[in-house]
């Protein structure tokens, strides 16, 4: 998943910034409503944590804005604020869960991915392509019907590359969606990681499924 998180608190950023990137996510966070909102509206999450006391704007304000753009953007409010009324507010302006603080990551994570089901993001919980499936609520991979283990960060470009089967993915590109991060040119952490994840996924069995397009990037693709 990629995840955007509207949280001022750094610790508690932090926290679940790391919670969710050991669960093999892409997380990207904002400490106030104005960069939030923005965030919001210029990528394309899986789902927005949001905290609702923020500084500039607050949360009740980028929640609304983010419902202007978007009716079917998952959005759980991450939040201080415990009584009745405030729930049903944030609930009448379109949020999909309301968790109070303190709370459990185990129990945010679970309710991200129950919101995650019941809206279908990215239209399926299971990615096929050829003998390849990808469960992406339980991070379960396997080929030819084998299990096959991967690392966080080998499974999160794994399943980048199959949501976009026959589609030439750039090295920009996959670095900017699964590491978070600009792509240095000189930098070859994409084809170390593209290496890895073929001697798992590809080598093993018949048929690749790993191609690359030299100068350009790779591409999840079937070929005779």
């Amino acid at each position: 998943m990629k995840i955007l998180i509207i949280e001022d608190e750094l610790k508690t950023a932090a926290f679940l910034k790391k919670g969710f990137t050991e669960e093999g996510d892409v997380v990207d966070i904002a400490t106030n409503g104005i960069d939030g909102q923005h965030l919001s509206a210029t990528g394309d999450y899986d789902v927005i944590v949001l905290d609702v006391m923020l500084p500039q704007r607050d949360g009740w304000w980028v929640l609304q804005e983010i419902r202007k753009r978007r009716a079917d953007q998952p959005v759980i409010l991450l939040t201080a604020l415990d009584a009745i009324s405030q729930r049903v507010k944030g609930l009448q302006l379109g949020a999909d869960d309301y968790l109070v603080k303190p709370f459990a990551f185990s129990e945010l994570l679970m309710r991200v991915r129950n919101i995650l089901r019941r809206c279908h993001v990215r239209a399926e919980d299971v990615l096929h392509y050829a003998d390849l499936e990808v469960d992406l609520l339980r991070h379960k991979v396997w080929r030819a019907g084998e299990s096959i283990g991967l690392a966080p960060q080998e499974y999160r470009l794994l399943a980048y590359l199959m949501r976009f089967p026959g589609e030439v993915l750039t090295r920009t590109r996959i670095a900017e969606q699964v590491w978070d991060m600009n792509f240095d040119g000189d930098s070859n952490v994409v084809d170390v990681a593209i290496r890895r994840l073929r001697r798992k996924v590809d080598d093993p069995y018949s048929g690749r499924l790993i191609h690359t397009l030299r100068g350009v990037g790779y591409v999840l693709e079937r070929r005779n």
